[in-house]
């Protein structure tokens, strides 16, 4: 909005997926961006991008309004957290940081980190949770799917700076609710990476071009939205009678059944196992939310 003063905002962490989410603040002009990271190289780049590099974390936390933290691991997000704290100081205006966690953590250390806080400076620093979805090349983009776990207020605090990097913001709930959300879609992520995997090994013993069948499906589920397809209700309760998504899940229902049950047959025929495969059959249609022959 025009006259509005930019957003004084740290980041730190300029790895794979941190760098270029902070070439995306260093390159608004809402955002007037600090930066700080133990390899020089990326700090380089960021400053020759129109970012300050911060003299120390401690010395970032004392100026900015929002810090963004993409670090590895949990382990390093409370260190960065202790420095932030160590020597912060009381502001005039008494409103608090908002230390956002871009990195995924375990679904504890968000109010773990309060308690951190807490024990240290009171309301000073507000936790905010806020793991991204779209990897590197979401980063790049400016198109990172952000999860959001905070307050009302802090979400309103931190929403213009994460617009800046994603352009999926999701208000997942209170505290905590970001990295939940996460873990949920990660879940999905990653068991289709173990069907994967199933489905590739079928096709090689079928003597199939595996790459080819990559294209395929990347091809396809561009369309169609792969697994997400079917992520339209607002609960797993079973279907009741007459509703909407009875015919739709059931016809949803009928043809991956058919297509399972023959993939089944043909990976018996060439002798590959395929647990995962056996394991949907049963269970499509009460993960629908139907219920039929298949149903244990």
């Amino acid at each position: 909005m025009a006259g509005m003063k930019p957003t004084r905002t740290g980041f730190i962490g300029l790895g794979n997926i941190g760098k270029p989410m902070a070439l995306r603040l260093a390159a608004s002009e809402s955002v007037d961006l600090q930066i700080f990271d133990i390899d020089p190289v990326p700090v380089a780049e960021l400053v020759d991008a129109g970012a300050a590099a911060a003299e120390s974390i401690g010395a970032m936390g004392n100026w900015a309004d929002v810090i963004c933290v993409m670090v590895r691991d949990d382990d390093q997000v409370r260190a960065v957290l202790a420095e932030v704290l160590a020597d912060l100081k009381t502001r005039n205006d008494f409103v608090p940081v908002s230390f956002v966690i871009h990195s995924t953590v375990a679904p504890s250390t968000p109010a773990e980190l309060v308690n951190q806080v807490m024990g240290v400076c009171g309301f000073a620093v507000e936790i905010v949770d806020a793991p991204v979805s779209g990897g590197p090349m979401g980063a790049a983009g400016g198109s990172l799917a952000i999860m959001v776990g905070a307050s009302d207020g802090a979400f309103k605090a931190v929403e213009p700076v994460l617009s800046v990097m994603g352009s999926k913001i999701v208000h997942a709930g209170e505290l905590g609710s970001g990295t939940q959300f996460k873990l949920a879609r990660n879940l999905l992520h990653f068991v289709s990476f173990t069907a994967t995997a199933e489905a590739a090994r079928l096709a090689e013993a079928a003597g199939l071009d595996l790459v080819a069948l990559g294209e395929v499906v990347r091809h396809t589920d561009a369309i169609t939205g792969g697994p997400g397809a079917i992520m339209y209700r607002n609960t797993t309760a079973p279907i009741p009678p007459g509703d909407f998504w009875e015919g739709i899940f059931s016809h949803v229902r009928a043809l991956g059944e058919k297509d399972l049950g023959f993939a089944i047959a043909l990976a018996e025929q060439l002798d590959v196992d395929v647990p995962l495969s056996r394991l949907s059959l049963d269970r499509l249609g009460p993960a629908l939310g139907l219920q039929g022959d298949h149903d244990g």
